[in-house]
């Protein structure tokens, strides 16, 4: 419990118990309760929804509840996640060499491409959102941040990590294959009961959130902190487009789905 605690308190802005004496072990132990902490997100994030769709207040303005729906996965998550995708964006985007990508992600200023990466990543999580029908909606948003917090914890446990020290070394320190196990079928139950389109959405989440670490640990010899962030976003956001996707073509994942076991 101690550890879910920790967890909860340094991802997001949710402090049920104030935690202020934590070991390393505590520490690193939290990773395997981190799709319990995007559970929490994800019922707030879907309460919210649900409230502001039938409360009537915003009827017919799709375009603010989209807007409000976006402006409180960054207060709740206090740009935790969104600061490391734009440090890992003003890094890697940079072409430089990988020690100058370190320094550059280190850095606490956020670079051009940081800042640029960030509003495109804004408009199109809001059209993803936008055109989302409300009863694929509220689904998506419960399901968006345990699937995100999943791929953190791929890209703790399965990825060395790219500098001798820091925050998120010590995540990778204590995690192993049993974190893995044991996020991995609490994601799976929390997720696939949902239904298909959110079986899909971790399918292909677990997919990309594992490529993209790769991909991470070619250009920079490992992965950071803020790739982990980095990693959330972007998986949270293809959670969204399944969503989407099957908000305006029906019968595309059936599609894909029968191409994929034939």
């Amino acid at each position: 419990m101690n550890s879910f605690l920790i967890g909860l308190q340094f991802l997001t802005r949710i402090h049920i118990v104030r935690q202020t004496l934590w070991t390393a072990e505590d520490f690193g132990r939290s990773t395997r309760f981190f799709p319990l902490v995007g559970l929490v997100l994800g019922i707030c994030y879907a309460i919210a929804a649900w409230l502001l769709i039938f409360s009537g207040i915003f009827f017919g303005m799709s375009a603010v509840i989209a807007a409000l729906l976006l402006i409180l996965q960054l207060v709740l998550t206090g740009g935790l996640h969104a600061d490391g995708f734009m440090d890992t964006a003003d890094g890697v985007l940079s072409g430089r060499e990988r020690e100058r990508k370190l320094e550059i992600m280190k850095d606490s200023r956020v670079g051009s491409f940081g800042v640029v990466s960030f509003v495109m990543l804004m408009i199109l999580q809001f059209a993803l959102l936008h055109d989302m029908t409300p009863y694929l909606l509220l689904p998506a948003l419960f399901v968006m941040p345990i699937i995100g917090r999943m791929a953190m914890v791929l890209a703790v446990s399965c990825f060395p990590y790219a500098r001798k020290d820091g925050v998120g070394k010590t995540f990778a320190d204590m995690a192993d294959r049993r974190t893995v196990v044991i996020a991995a079928v609490t994601t799976a139950v929390l997720v696939v009961p949902i239904g298909f389109l959110a079986t899909i959405a971790l399918i292909l989440g677990t997919i990309f959130a594992l490529l993209f670490c790769r991909a991470m640990t070619k250009s920079l010899g490992g992965v950071t902190g803020d790739v982990y962030g980095a990693a959330t976003v972007l998986t949270e956001t293809l959670v969204l487009a399944v969503f989407s996707i099957a908000s305006t073509h029906p019968n595309v994942w059936g599609l894909f789905w029968g191409l994929l076991w034939k």
